[in-house]
């Protein structure tokens, strides 16, 4: 009996509470729709603050609580986890508000959104990479603020996953081969790419290795006329890989490469001199 009673107590309430909030939907009011957006807001009713606040944007510009009302918008829609929205808003505020009061966490929260908002690395990263510039530019305009570190730690780890995405097309285009085209070579441009713009990352070894084994494979498959050229290529890319990664972990590996190139120039160099001898 009680339970139902707290039911029945409970659903009441909502109802009020519902035939309230559609009350002021309908009023024309606009001092009252504020009271309750910010109201709303206070409660963390973030869905129908957001809604008030953003019908009422039209009516707060020129006023006293247009800067405020846009800084609320902009974070019921965050608090909400519409962080793609959040941030649009908080750009647009601190675009129209550039000394505003709110301008430096609108500038940080529109990367974080951004941030929130980035897709994982096999999708496209469009979102990523606008995060990395917005907290680029929040670091540019406050180098003092207590975010600052917190940005360059979100930028490095953004970028980590622009490597990532760049690592995982390199092993694709290196296990398909010679499938349907080169993309041996394909690995190799790529992964050169990849070191000239992520020379930090965790993965910049990989991306060597990539290329080294890459110019092996295209240095075996290649005519014969062609593969003294192309196994120096590889004997070239192994010392590119002494001198970035003295320590490197695949250090042996790639040592069967070179070893296997160097013979290879080593005995056609003794066939192109026996030939010219015995001629």
């Amino acid at each position: 009996m009680r339970v139902k009673l707290l039911y029945i107590f409970v659903l009441a309430v909502v109802m009020m509470s519902c035939g309230e909030y559609n009350k002021i939907l309908k009023s024309n009011d606009v001092d009252l729709k504020y009271t309750y957006a910010k109201k709303y807001y206070e409660e963390k009713k973030y869905n129908r603050a957001y809604t008030l606040l953003e019908e009422l944007q039209p009516y707060l510009k020129g006023t006293s609580r247009a800067e405020e009302g846009l800084f609320l918008l902009a974070q019921s829609f965050f608090y909400d986890k519409d962080y793609i929205t959040s941030s649009s808003y908080y750009t647009a505020y601190y675009t129209t508000y550039p000394r505003g009061e709110y301008a430096e966490i609108c500038r940080f929260q529109a990367a974080y959104g951004s941030y929130l908002s980035s897709p994982d690395p096999r999708l496209d990263q469009t979102t990523t990479v606008k995060s990395i510039q917005q907290f680029l530019e929040f670091m540019e305009f406050y180098p003092q603020s207590e975010k600052s570190k917190l940005a360059q730690e979100y930028v490095f780890e953004l970028q980590e996953k622009l490597a990532y995405k760049e690592v995982m097309a390199c092993r694709l285009y290196y296990n398909l081969g010679n499938y349907m085209g080169n993309n041996y070579e394909s690995c190799v441009v790529t992964a050169r790419e990849a070191l000239k713009n992520y020379p930090y990352s965790k993965f910049a070894e990989e991306y060597q290795v990539l290329i080294v084994k890459s110019r092996y494979e295209l240095a075996i498959n290649s005519v014969a006329e062609r593969q003294p050229l192309r196994y120096r290529d590889v004997i070239d890319e192994y010392f590119n890989y002494i001198n970035m990664f003295p320590e490197g972990k695949s250090r042996k590996e790639i040592e069967k490469y070179y070893n296997s190139a160097v013979k290879s120039v080593e005995q056609k160099d003794h066939s192109s001199t026996s030939k010219g001898s015995k001629s």
